[in-house]
């Protein structure tokens, strides 16, 4: 296979600054310690971790004719990400946040939605998407015309040719669910976060939110609980319960979007599933201790010197 990971889906250009605690009254000034540039979202993240870790990386999305769009292309470059499949989409911008970090890491984001939603993979690119070991789809719920049954197609032949799959998603409601139940059936590991798992679902309780999205059909989900550290549960009435590393955090942005890739990585090294879920929580530890996605995620090397160096929190899964 040409790739070793597609990622496929969201794709933002992120302007954030720390520490904010509230806005400034009519025209301020309020002054930041930090500031910086990143490419984030649920495949944007996703697919810079993955080539971090020295995966070969395929990026599938879109960005607008615009400044944003050629820094988003330009620093996917720089990592050597491949970007043949980076549509530029007509009519839209490019998918861009100010992100407004708090001290505590949490990290509200002014969002204009853009060529996520206006990117769609023509039946002449699939067998390059394919072309992969392993396919994540990150993002569902912001994918306007992918989301219209091509995901479930693309997703659906993926399994045909034995591709592993992954999937993350935008979720704030029960009435998410249609967009993504559909893919269930063909999805390998479902990693959504407890707020999205809880958002689809309608339970409070994560056992069974767990239960209701296995019931939907995903071979397996893996619950990123923030501090908390990770659940995973599958088909087969496996259970594994991982704590958090023990760091502290300055911005969680992409934290989820960079376990995705985390899990990737130890899985195309071959790890056992409970190894590729500490990769997952080491990338997200990593990446919540610099400011902007990835930040503080170097190499391969660094996150393995992490997980042997960095003492892991008590679990406390509910």
């Amino acid at each position: 296979m040409k790739f070793d990971y597609t990622s496929m889906g969201f794709y933002t250009f992120d302007a954030l600054c720390r520490p904010v605690i509230d806005l400034p009254p009519g025209g301020g000034t309020l002054f930041v310690e930090d500031f910086t540039l990143a490419v984030s979202g649920a495949a944007g993240s996703a697919s810079i971790v993955a080539a971090k870790h020295g995966l070969k990386v395929q990026a599938v999305g879109g960005v607008g004719h615009d400044d944003m769009g050629d820094w988003v292309l330009m620093k996917l470059a720089k990592y050597g990400v491949d970007a043949e499949l980076m549509q530029r989409c007509e009519g839209y911008s490019t998918s861009s946040s100010i992100v407004t970090t708090r001290p505590d890491g949490a990290r509200p984001a002014l969002h204009k939605l853009g060529a996520t939603a206006g990117f769609y993979v023509e039946d002449q690119d699939v067998d390059r998407v394919l072309d992969t070991k392993i396919l994540h789809v990150g993002g569902v719920g912001l994918m306007d015309r992918m989301d219209k049954g091509r995901n479930a197609e693309i997703m659906a032949e993926a399994k045909k040719r034995g591709c592993v799959t992954t999937l993350d998603v935008f979720a704030s409601t029960p009435d998410d669910l249609a967009l993504i139940e559909p893919l269930l059936a063909h999805t390998d590991f479902f990693m959504p976060s407890e707020e999205e798992a809880m958002a689809l679902s309608g339970i409070a309780d994560f056992e069974d939110a767990a239960k209701f999205l296995l019931d939907k059909g995903a071979g397996a989900v893996i619950l990123t609980l923030g501090a908390q550290g990770a659940m995973y549960r599958d088909q087969k009435g496996g259970r594994i319960d991982i704590p958090a590393y023990d760091i502290s955090a300055v911005c969680t942005c992409g934290c989820g979007d960079c376990f995705n890739a985390g899990f990737a990585t130890g899985w195309h090294l071959g790890k056992p599933i409970d190894d590729c879920i500490r990769f997952g929580q080491a990338s997200s530890a990593q990446n919540a201790t610099g400011l902007g996605s990835q930040a503080g995620i170097l190499s391969l090397q660094e996150t393995l010197k992490f997980m042997e160096q960095t003492p892991l929190k008590c679990y406390d899964g509910k």
